[in-house]
């Protein structure tokens, strides 16, 4: 099923029988489960709104009351036990709507073990399942009032959608993209140390200073595991990193990475030039700059003018 456009969000009133209602036209669907939501019951409604149905109208009432207001309002009960979207085994019910309705969004299949490791307790399951639950957890208690909540959530959801489509694979700072291409390095020395029959010393604790070009001073690397698992030195590492890195020092490689990544997000993404910076690992736009232009001969946005008129269907991407 694809995404379908963008619901508008909307305010929710209270009606005459005390169940507070979208004031809108009658919807599609509606929905209805337990009261006071925080994982299953925010994070359903916002992917009903965006595959399924985005006039899509829910209510909450207490648990006792939820399938005789059902009946009366002609709502599907979910996120309760013994009816149809509910949990099954240790799925939640937004694994049931995502099976259901055949989405098949790689983002949404991301989310959904995000959503169910933070809405079971099972943090094991996605890394960020701890920070929905801490986010969704604080909303909570700072919103007592369950559409103003469910309002603020759609926009947290929205987010994470964001995150799951085009950055899940990038880190802040420790699991940048600048480190990745570290861990590159290193998973290639690796490979080098498993054909080589000559043995090693081991490496020493200043890493960072053979790193030339270093994106923070908060940035962080495991030493210890590189060392136990390379036997390197920083000296041996210095005088023989060019042999099997295309006779660039250290420093020298990883920033040909980031330069190389630098020019492919120029060629073929919307981002800023000041994103750009960020996203490979630069401190700051004007660094960036003095070195994309040091290893290509254009400052940055010079090659994207040129970029664009060499191939005019990037235009406007």
């Amino acid at each position: 099923m694809q995404k379908l456009d963008k619901p508008e969000r909307q305010k929710f009133s209270a009606s005459k029988d005390g169940i507070k209602q979208n004031p809108c036209k009658q919807s599609q669907m509606k929905w209805i489960t337990r009261e006071r939501p925080k994982i299953d019951r925010i994070a359903s409604p916002w992917l009903i709104k965006t595959f399924v149905d985005k006039e899509a109208e829910f209510i909450y009432v207490p648990f006792s009351e939820v399938l005789d207001k059902a009946k009366v309002l002609d709502a599907i009960p979910f996120d309760i036990p013994n009816v149809e979207f509910t949990h099954y085994k240790e799925q939640s019910t937004f694994d049931y709507i995502v099976k259901k309705y055949k989405i098949k969004d790689p983002a949404i299949l991301i989310m959904a073990d995000i959503v169910r490791g933070a809405d079971t307790d099972r943090h094991d399951i996605a890394k960020e399942s701890a920070g929905l639950w801490a986010i969704s957890a604080g909303l909570s208690y700072n919103i007592t009032d369950d559409y103003t909540l469910l309002e603020t959530g759609m926009v947290i959801y929205d987010a994470l959608y964001s995150w799951a489509t085009h950055l899940h694979k990038q880190n802040h700072l420790q699991n940048s993209p600048f480190e990745n291409m570290l861990h590159e390095v290193y998973n290639k020395f690796l490979k080098e140390k498993k054909t080589s029959n000559k043995k090693t010393p081991a490496w020493v604790k200043d890493l960072k200073a053979i790193i030339q070009d270093q994106i923070d001073s908060q940035f962080t690397f495991d030493l210890k595991k590189i060392s136990n698992d390379l036997e390197l030195n920083s000296s041996y590492l210095s005088r023989e990193f060019s042999k099997y890195f295309e006779d660039l020092n250290f420093g020298d490689y990883v920033r040909k990475l980031r330069i190389e990544k630098a020019i492919t997000l120029i060629q073929n993404s919307t981002y800023t030039l000041t994103e750009i910076a960020y996203m490979t690992g630069f401190s700051d736009q004007s660094h960036f700059t003095r070195i994309f232009k040091q290893s290509t001969g254009k400052n940055p946005s010079s090659y994207r003018k040129n970029s664009q008129k060499s191939n005019p269907d990037t235009k406007g991407k």
